[in-house]
């Protein structure tokens, strides 16, 4: 046997050795990204959406506050046409908020005892007219058997020394209002609308609720 063979031959025997030596290779493992919090959304209406909209960004859990028309038919409804009290619309407030810091319930009784006067009928404050009335849309049957409960409780109780008119119906759809109306509160905490009838309602909410507020 020639030395070159006999070394192929040498080399060959060791290979299972060494395989079996060599540290197996790892796939590296695929990075998971934390799982986005499952976001909801509730839709409000108590008067001014100004201030409505206000209370409730500053509510801990609240991803956003936005104001709007609810409650009636046309596509696409002007504050000019709304404003007029005949097209069914209300002033309102969507609310997108993270149900593992701050739960439906908890929007309702910021909503009832905080954000607007649930026994004024259509009015709230000095704003008169069906535009400004008292509503809860609820989008899914869980919503409106916790609003139709929270305001049985409300009225079991005699929480309010007048009933409760608040209205309770379905969402049918829900249209942004004017860009100039959004975060009205945060832009102009100045105007004297928002000094007397809103800015008291912040001020509510942080003494009534301090483990729900934020700044």
């Amino acid at each position: 046997m020639t030395q070159r063979l006999a070394r192929t031959l040498g080399a060959l025997a060791l290979l299972p050795a060494l395989a079996a030596a060599r540290p197996a290779q790892v796939t590296p493992a695929t990075a998971v990204a934390p799982r986005a919090a499952a976001l909801d959304t509730a839709v409000f209406a108590g008067g001014c959406f100004w201030g409505v909209e206000g209370v409730f960004e500053h509510v801990r859990g609240v991803q956003s506050a936005t104001a709007g028309y609810a409650g009636g038919t046309l596509a696409a409804p002007s504050y000019d046409q709304v404003s007029t009290g005949a097209t069914g619309y209300a002033e309102s407030v969507r609310v997108v908020y993270d149900p593992s810091r701050v739960s439906y319930e908890q929007l309702l009784q910021v909503f009832f005892t905080v954000a607007h006067d649930p026994t004024e009928l259509n009015r709230q404050g000095p704003d008169e007219g069906t535009q400004y009335r008292s509503a809860v849309f609820y989008r899914t049957p869980a919503q409106k058997a916790a609003v139709q409960a929270f305001v049985a409780r409300l009225r079991a109780s005699h929480a309010f020394a007048q009933p409760i008119v608040t209205q309770i119906a379905p969402l049918t759809r829900f249209n942004e209002a004017e860009a100039y109306h959004q975060h009205y509160m945060t832009r102009h905490p100045d105007a004297p609308y928002i000094v007397y009838n809103d800015a008291p309602k912040v001020a509510e909410l942080k003494k009534r609720f301090g483990a729900l507020y934020q700044g």
